[in-house]
């Protein structure tokens, strides 16, 4: 059964695919992008061995192909060796399309792929697609000195006539990818081409600029009970990294123990959460008579320093505003982070684990 472009588009709206010719940049740019928004990366050739144990030699033959040795491997014709390349591609695609969308349907995934131009029309919208391209005409010597690629250089030199081996290696991924590289050029698609002046840096800045992430707004919702939004709080929190209060505010998501007008609130880049904030009337202090407790503040990691926080707050003391408080509290042990948003020190307070924090108060006008 093969499903219609517009329904793969629909399924695959989370995932950016970072395609392009060997040694474009493409595997560096995928992680760099990842490791700066905190986002998955999909690498297809990591997944080959996996998807050829499920496949079947008489549905993809190329992917079950096998050879001896070296000999064997690098012995074919440029046009065969080509022809099985393309092959797997193809083959391999299918299982590719249905891991991506499992894998994105909570969370946006980079997938670094071999997207040709037509596959690309087919499963993607031009804004999500970005081809790293380099001029194939030293490609053999290129692909061969990559780190990555050591296991593939070391098959190669393990041939009878290296030389030889080296030579339909580099014709046929030369051939393979002159045309590619050509045509990505005269296409109406987002590329960016690895020359000898090329930076990582800049690289990295374009392809962002291209994908929206750079200036990818920030919304902040407020989150209902038996939600899914709720769900995907709950899977924020059990993967947070502020350990000390992971625990209690499960718990309290888990039973749902806001009650009246108290409330979790999450700020979302795209269907991502990556903030937490809370309006509680009670905290970890034994102090009825002091609510409402802006409270359980949390920006991922990779996004702080975007005034996240400030967003967070602002929102929580506008919903406290609109239910008619004339002040909010944030209890902290830091000095000089809360009064840039307007707080200001009111007193110390002992919690019940018998430590001292520093209470702030911020009048609503």
């Amino acid at each position: 059964m093969k499903l219609q472009d517009n329904v793969l588009k629909a399924y695959l709206k989370n995932v950016l695919f970072i395609s392009g010719t060997p040694c474009g940049g493409k595997t560096t740019v995928s992680r760099k992008l990842a490791e700066k928004y905190g986002l998955s990366v999909y690498d297809i050739d990591q997944e080959f061995d996996r998807h050829r144990f499920l496949s079947s030699p008489d549905a993809q033959p190329c992917m079950n192909k096998s050879f001896a040795n070296a000999d064997a491997f690098f012995g074919r014709s440029v046009e065969e060796y080509k022809g099985w390349l393309l092959g797997n591609t193809r083959e391999q695609l299918d299982f590719v399309l249905l891991d991506l969308i499992q894998l994105s349907q909570k969370q946006m995934v980079i997938c670094d792929c071999h997207l040709t131009l037509e596959q690309a029309q087919r499963i993607t919208d031009p804004s999500r697609v970005a081809f790293l391209i380099k001029n194939p005409d030293n490609i053999i010597e290129d692909y061969c000195n990559r780190p990555d690629h050591q296991g593939f250089r070391n098959f190669l030199y393990s041939a009878t006539d290296v030389e030889q081996a080296k030579k339909v290696a580099g014709e046929t991924l030369k051939s393979l990818n002159e045309q590619r590289y050509a045509d990505i050029k005269n296409s109406d698609y987002f590329w960016v081409e690895r020359t000898e002046s090329s930076t990582v840096e800049d690289t990295l800045r374009r392809v962002e600029q291209h994908f929206g992430l750079a200036a990818r707004p920030i919304t902040i919702y407020r989150v209902d009970k038996d939600t899914e939004l709720s769900r995907d709080l709950i899977e924020f929190v059990e993967n947070f990294s502020w350990e000390e209060v992971k625990a209690h505010t499960l718990q309290s998501l888990r039973n749902w123990d806001f009650t009246d007008w108290e409330t979790p609130f999450v700020a979302m880049s795209g269907n991502r959460i990556v903030g937490m904030i809370s309006l509680l009337k009670t905290d970890y202090y034994p102090l009825p008579e002091i609510f409402p407790w802006v409270t359980t503040l949390f920006v991922t990691e990779v996004y702080r320093g975007r005034r996240i926080s400030q967003q967070l707050i602002d929102h929580a003391n506008a919903y406290a505003k609109e239910l008619g408080f004339a002040r909010t509290y944030i209890p902290s042990e830091h000095v000089g982070l809360y009064e840039k948003y307007g707080y200001r020190y009111l007193k110390d307070i002992v919690n019940y684990g018998g430590g001292t924090d520093r209470l702030y108060v911020k009048e609503l006008d």
